[in-house]
């Protein structure tokens, strides 16, 4: 008998859903899970370099987030210039890249009031209109495809209307919906304006501080990035009620030929690959079955990949995550990692504890 989607739930209080980072960055607790067998540890973030040894060969997703949420008006609809989000607003979450700057998928709402063929018109504060777009198609839940009015710098233009994108469990108000300190910590230090792209952080890489990688390259430990931007199977539900009917959202990712030598090295060697996120976990995974026993070759493509339990994995033989959200597709991922009941033990024992769950929350180690 296939497992439930309910099969993934866990009782969670609402006080210890983070809310902000921690003060310092790379300060978060950090849950020791051996994969197979022996107890938990109760450690912090910083004492990373203690678990990993010489030769251990890390790999992080680089992906940058985007300010993907935007607010819209309806073409003809007055423009209610006020600090507070307008009567009759259009909220617009881009969600994936899919042609140029011009064509994106996106969630929208109220999506029964935009259309194919409705005209969205995104401007400043000052009112000043910065972006223009039209409706080409629509699907369910929400999702349309946006053909945006070319303008000379794209991201600049984001910049100006855009915030980043939190997840709706991060509370904010309406009228502001990021904060400064939003601004820098739902970004990766790792995180490029080349590498731009997600509409969600690839929170697991949020801990990591430039003192800390300085200390793991010091003890030995090879550090790699891939690129995979975060959609929106991250803002979808799980509207099933059995894993063996999910299916996610392609995503893009890139591997660079530096990341490509570095994991055909490490394979050649025998050497632990450890992945940060359940992102870079699920690109690795996708490159080992293109791969197989063939040389990792540089390339782009999109993953699909959905890893749950009775899944082999093929590279990934470690995985720093955050505590994710009941009934996800990220949880069943861990679950598959380290088993599904040893992942709601310790989920169970996190909870006793107090740590702090979710993207601004705590993390584990599974090894």
């Amino acid at each position: 008998m296939s497992l439930r989607v309910s099969d993934f739930a866990y009782a969670l209080p609402e006080e210890l859903i983070a809310q902000r980072p921690p003060q310092v960055r790379g300060s978060s607790r950090m849950l020791f899970l051996p994969r197979l067998e022996g107890p938990w540890q109760d450690r912090h973030f910083v004492d990373l370099p203690e678990f990993l040894r010489p030769g251990d060969l890390l790999v992080m997703n680089d992906s940058r987030v985007i300010p993907a949420r935007l607010f819209a008006t309806r073409e003809g609809l007055r423009t209610q210039k006020s600090s507070q989000t307008p009567t009759g607003v259009v909220e617009v979450l881009l969600t994936a890249r899919l042609a140029g700057n011009e064509e994106w998928s996106a969630l929208v709402k109220p999506a029964k009031k935009v259309p194919v063929g409705e005209r969205l018109l995104f401007r400043d504060a000052a009112g000043e209109l910065v972006l223009t777009a039209e409706v080409t198609a629509e699907g369910e839940f929400g999702e349309r495809t946006l053909r945006f009015t070319p303008v000379a710098d794209f991201y600049l233009a984001l910049e100006r209307i855009g915030h980043l994108p939190l997840p709706p469990y991060i509370r904010r108000e309406k009228s502001a919906p990021n904060t400064e300190e939003d601004r820098e910590r739902y970004q990766t230090v790792v995180s490029r304006s080349e590498t731009r792209g997600s509409a969600a952080a690839p929170t697991a890489g949020l801990h990591f501080t430039d003192d800390i990688l300085s200390r793991l390259k010091e003890r030995g430990v090879e550090l790699a990035t891939v690129t995979l931007h975060v959609g929106l199977g991250t803002f979808q539900p799980v509207r099933v009620e059995r894993v063996n009917e999910i299916q996610l959202h392609a995503e893009p990712y890139t591997i660079s030929a530096a990341t490509a030598d570095a994991l055909n090295r490490a394979r050649e060697e025998g050497r632990r690959i450890l992945a940060v996120g359940t992102t870079t976990t699920r690109t690795l995974e996708h490159i080992a079955r293109l791969s197989s026993n063939r040389t990792i070759v540089p390339h782009s493509g999109e993953t699909a990949l959905f890893l749950s339990p009775g899944v082999e994995f093929r590279m990934v033989q470690g995985l720093i995550t955050n505590f994710h959200l009941p009934e996800s597709t990220l949880m069943m991922l861990v679950s598959a990692f380290a088993g599904r009941e040893r992942v709601l033990a310790a989920y169970e024992h996190a909870v006793a504890e107090r740590y702090r769950f979710f993207s601004y929350g705590d993390c584990m180690l599974l090894l």
